[in-house]
């Protein structure tokens, strides 16, 4: 018998819309483009699990603040000519027949198909932009092919509490979604019989008992462009619950670690859980790499300082400092005394000269970096911020409401869940206490 064709497979990433849940990190970014882990932006992680699968014809699409994400993608992802895979960003762009911004999920897909068949693809995988997580998305696509399903939808087992917070799935033996409810309360799931039947539970743990939805989807290529063929603006709240009613609609669990990482709490307590002995989510995977830009830096230089479960970066110069639970991004400066607890540093994009320290000197400026005897605890400071020496940021019990906060010297920063977030760029004078 003649061996079954691959399946031409177009994966497309959504880069999500304003981000206002993530600002302000994503003030001069998007959402994707916001650096992780010390060294990552966090659209490497769907474009990692993409090229690690075998899927290389990947689409990028986004509408806000896309200069720093394009420059990412630009300057990391540039395959073999000769083996056809590309990284292209799709952003909203006025056409004879589409005059407008994407409206939604849906909708950016939809005015992007013309590009999208050119590829003459037979699926699409859908994934998100701001997800952690790492899957086989092959062998999604294997599941996918094999149920004869026309849509695949990754879900994920979640207890009660945390399932009024999704998109809840429920399915019969065969793993075939039957009803979708978004954001139930605990008495509609309970009355509606939303647990996972026992032949579809596999080895879960059992206080998870309901499937949400991940929002990352297969489609046969037909399917979709049917699917799309209307005024429907989102996958998640119309078009699939559309055609769970019309068309064979199955559930792909995943068991594996995901977090939407979305806001500044879950941004925040995603990087900082990279810190753990033996994290959820571990970037030192021989087998499946986590790629992104290649800077050729130089190794970080550690002057006799005390590290407890940190992650430092490469290109850092780190004297005589204290660093607990903590994330130290590329060419990150910590003069001597620094005392972090808690704290992502997203490091800079440059090394300053010396010509641009004396400049700064005389303007009475900090450099980048973190000055002398600074303690900090429970912060994020974004790239590119000069923090003045003898600083304390979030170690005296201040409390700030949320949002933008400003000083009696004239010093902004925001706060959100009682994290302080620097902004990029952001210049802290000697002494300042927030």
């Amino acid at each position: 018998m003649p061996k079954p064709k691959e399946p031409r497979v177009v994966a497309v990433i959504l880069g999500g819309g304003k981000g206002t849940r993530l600002y302000p990190l994503t003030k001069d970014r998007s959402k994707p483009a916001v650096p992780f882990g010390g060294k990552y932006r966090i659209v490497d992680i769907p474009i990692s699990n993409c090229i690690n699968s075998g899927y290389r014809k990947i689409f990028l699409l986004t509408q806000f603040n896309s200069a720093s994400l394009h420059h990412h993608i630009t300057n990391t992802y540039n395959f073999d000519r000769f083996g056809r895979g590309f990284v292209e960003i799709l952003a909203a762009e006025q056409t004879p027949e589409h005059s407008g911004w994407f409206e939604g999920t849906a909708d950016a897909v939809r005015k992007n198909l013309n590009h999208f068949r050119t590829q003459r693809p037979t699926h699409y995988v859908i994934l998100s932009g701001d997800q952690l997580y790492r899957m086989n998305l092959k062998a999604f696509m294997e599941s996918h092919i094999k149920s004869g399903a026309e849509i695949t939808i990754a879900t994920t087992a979640v207890n009660e509490r945390d399932a009024t917070g999704f998109g809840i799935m429920k399915i019969d033996g065969s793993h075939k979604i039957t009803e979708f409810i978004e954001k139930p309360s605990a008495e509609t799931l309970k009355a509606g019989d939303w647990k996972i039947p026992e032949g579809a539970r596999g080895d879960l743990p059992k206080e998870k008992e309901y499937l949400a939805s991940m929002g990352i989807y297969i489609f046969n290529a037909e399917t979709m462009e049917q699917v799309l063929d209307n005024d429907d603006d989102d996958f998640g709240k119309k078009i699939i619950p559309a055609a769970i009613k019309t068309r064979k609609v199955n559930s792909y669990i995943f068991d594996g670690y995901w977090e939407d990482i979305g806001t500044i709490r879950s941004f925040y307590e995603a990087t900082l859980a990279l810190t753990d002995y033996k994290p959820a989510f571990d970037f030192y995977d021989a087998d499946e790499p986590i790629y992104t830009h290649m800077r050729y830096l130089p190794p970080s230089k550690i002057n006799d300082a005390t590290i407890e479960n940190s992650i430092t970066t490469e290109g850092c110069i780190i004297s005589k400092a204290k660093l607990k639970q903590s994330v130290v991004g590329v060419r990150s400066l910590l003069e001597v005394g620094v005392d972090l607890d808690g704290v992502i540093v997203m490091g800079a994009d440059f090394y300053e000269n010396e010509e641009a320290k004396e400049e700064n000197k005389k303007a009475g400026r900090p450099n980048i970096g973190i000055g002398k005897n600074c303690k900090i605890k429970k912060t994020i400071i974004d790239k590119n911020a000069a923090i003045g020496a003898n600083c304390r940021i979030n170690v005296d019990g201040n409390k700030y409401p949320d949002g933008e906060n400003k000083l009696a010297n004239g010093v902004s920063f925001y706060s959100s869940d009682g994290i302080i977030v620097i902004r990029k760029g952001s210049v802290i004078p000697d002494g300042t206490v927030i």
